[in-house]
């Protein structure tokens, strides 16, 4: 059995929303939606709030769960990378003599997931596999309604595709992109290479309602929406 950590990133500061980490999101702390998923699968030794602020340390202490440390200064930055913070955290635990197989990645800031789908991405990860990526569909595909702006000024396709007409039920690929809700890592992978540059990837779709994105104040007012309307578990 994979030994698995889940790891809950959360910086102290944001521009679009302040204090969004911690606002009450349906009732709760945001940051405490991402624990309580976690809980369902493994125990709190096995969860990792790697965080920056104070504040968030002591609401999640409120919650009932433990901080293993506090994020060091060079990690607490603007510039501070994603990659950095993830590896400070496994790394952590290995320098306590405990190593892990896999991360589970869960962003705060994408607050609704059901636990089904976190165990279906759990069941499709494999050792042969980098990482198992959620994403819903692009509400832009560059293959139909995205253009560019040519050299005499004009708008024109962004990519050409002969042959298959630009009409909505055109041939086209699928485009996805990442909805940043569940990552789940191989973490020797990891220690290799960035998530963007891991080439054995298989995704899991979400719909757009599990896969908003809490970076502005009208993100948060429609995920409001969908709690007090009972759009999502």
């Amino acid at each position: 059995m994979k030994k698995i950590l889940f790891v809950i990133p959360a910086r102290g500061g944001s521009k679009g929303i302040p204090g969004k980490n911690i606002k009450p999101m349906g009732g709760i702390p945001l940051i405490c939606r991402s624990i309580d998923i976690a809980r369902k699968f493994v125990d709190d030794k096995d969860i990792c709030v790697t965080t920056d602020s104070d504040e968030i340390i002591n609401v999640v202490r409120q919650h009932g769960m433990e901080v293993p440390f506090k994020r060091p200064d060079y990690l607490a930055t603007d510039t501070a990378s994603s990659y950095d913070v993830l590896i400070h955290a496994v790394d952590f635990y290995k320098g306590n003599g405990i190593d892990y197989d896999w991360m589970v990645l869960l962003q705060p800031t994408t607050p609704f997931r059901k636990e089904e789908d976190i165990q279906k991405m759990i069941d499709m990860m494999s050792d042969d596999l980098d990482m198992v990526v959620s994403v819903k569909q692009a509400e832009t595909n560059p293959y139909y309604n995205c253009y560019a702006v040519n050299e005499q000024g004009y708008l024109q396709k962004f990519i050409k595709t002969p042959g298959a007409g630009y009409g909505r039920q055109a041939v086209r690929p699928v485009i996805y992109e990442k909805n940043g809700s569940v990552y789940v890592i191989k973490i020797d992978s990891l220690r290799k290479q960035k998530i963007n540059e891991f080439e054995k990837v298989k995704y899991y779709e979400m719909d757009k309602v599990y896969s908003i994105d809490l970076d502005e104040p009208l993100d948060w007012i429609f995920a409001e929406a969908v709690l007090n309307n009972h759009l999502v578990e």
